[in-house]
């Protein structure tokens, strides 16, 4: 009898202990597809409409899908979104998420009721998961009350917004935004918890998403001859990813995933999370996009110079991107990176410039720049660098110290 009752035995279906054991999962990953298409659709969104309006309407449709992902990202570090009906309504959320994806190069128009309705299920389906999961966390409970407020107020302007157009719109947009990102920020972050590296290897995946959309951007676009030029303009291209992607997670994604690793107390890693993860990470995604609909442009017309749009969608989508890594290290480290700011800028003042001459000859001097940069600092950090990539966590300067260890981590910051 007794070992009868055993066997029925059941672990908890939803229990945020079960993220502790585990790193991203398979439906995780399945679950992020979905945000591909959204990234695409972006990108679709600002091609249809290559002006700076345009471009405002992709990045306001990304800063809702980057919410929405958020918000599945700290989910899937409080439940195992593969345990039980849980996994059923991970499936039902990408199925809303399809809906939102489909609507997105009309999200302005005839379909943003539509995008918003999706979007609302998204966002309500999440809430849910999060009140199950807190059913023995009353702290947790309370921040998903506040995340529920903020979201309901977010979901529902996006609904008034359907009902207008022009630029009511697109401010309505604007401030569904603020309001929706602004919550975490509002109520507080104490009661929110986290996996710490599986939340940071979740942010690290969403930059290859990203990454991955540019390359996606990079095919479309080789629809036109196949010349000698479109080829070296291609090969440039993936230059370009693989800088972004270097600049990223050479050191950048390690530096700071040990920090968020060895923040002392939950409240300040969910600030450092929230902070560094799910504000700062978007506009690294927003100058990847960006800067895939300037690739795309300079594939499709590799011999004519770039418009004002494009041009400032591959150098601004670069140097936003760069920004972002300046930002995250002034955020954390309280110090600026000097080479990766004044590219940026530099980067900025050469849109005129790349209004007169060919497409091809700017994502050359592009990738020249990004990759010189590289090198330099390479050179700069080797040795922190080095230290870092192989498993010393106390290279990290400004971090708190392992808890076996007395170092204090000295040293030039690595990036």
């Amino acid at each position: 009898m007794a070992n009868s009752e055993s066997g029925r035995h059941r672990v908890p279906r939803i229990n945020p202990e079960l993220r502790e054991r585990e790193s991203v999962l398979p439906l995780e990953l399945f679950f992020d597809l979905v945000f591909v298409l959204g990234f695409t659709q972006c990108t679709a969104l600002m091609v249809a409409n290559p002006t700076f309006e345009g471009v405002g309407r992709g990045m306001l449709v990304l800063a809702v899908l980057w919410w929405a992902w958020v918000g599945y990202a700290w989910l899937t570090s409080v439940i195992n979104p593969e345990e039980g009906a849980v996994r059923i309504a991970m499936f039902g959320a990408m199925a809303a998420l399809l809906i939102v994806a489909l609507c997105v190069p009309e999200a302005f128009g005839d379909r943003a009721l539509a995008f918003a309705v999706a979007y609302g299920i998204v966002r309500a389906g999440q809430i849910v998961l999060f009140l199950l999961g807190s059913r023995e966390d009353p702290r947790l409970r309370h921040s998903v009350w506040g995340l529920a407020v903020s979201s309901a107020i977010g979901s529902g302007l996006l609904v008034s917004a359907s009902f207008l157009d022009g630029w009511a719109q697109v401010a309505l947009w604007g401030v569904a935004i603020l309001i929706d990102w602004g919550g975490p920020a509002l109520f507080g972050v104490e009661g929110w918890q986290l996996v710490p590296a599986h939340f940071a290897e979740r942010h690290g995946l969403v930059i290859i998403l990203a990454l991955g959309e540019s390359i996606i951007a990079l095919g479309v676009a080789a629809e036109v001859e196949l010349t000698t030029e479109v080829i070296a303009a291609g090969v440039l291209g993936i230059g370009l990813s693989a800088a972004l992607w270097w600049t990223y997670f050479d050191v950048v994604s390690l530096v700071t995933a040990v920090r968020l690793i060895r923040m002392p107390d939950r409240k300040t890693r969910n600030r450092f999370a929230r902070d560094s993860y799910s504000y700062l990470h978007f506009p690294m995604v927003a100058g990847i996009v960006l800067s895939a609909l300037g690739a795309e442009e300079v594939l499709a017309h590799v011999h004519e110079p770039l418009d004002g749009v494009h041009a400032f969608a591959l150098l601004g989508g670069v140097a936003i991107y760069l920004l972002g890594h300046v930002a995250l290290r002034l955020r954390n480290a309280h110090t600026l990176n000097r080479q990766r700011f004044a590219l940026a800028l530099l980067l900025f003042g050469l849109i005129p410039l790349a209004m007169e001459v060919s497409a091809l000859a700017t994502v050359i001097g592009l990738d020249v720049l990004m990759w010189g940069m590289i090198a330099y600092e390479n050179s700069r950090y080797g040795e922190g660098r080095y230290r870092l990539r192989h498993g010393e966590e106390n290279a990290v300067p400004g971090a708190p110290p392992a808890e076996d260890s007395n170092e204090d981590g000295g040293g030039e910051d690595p990036r």
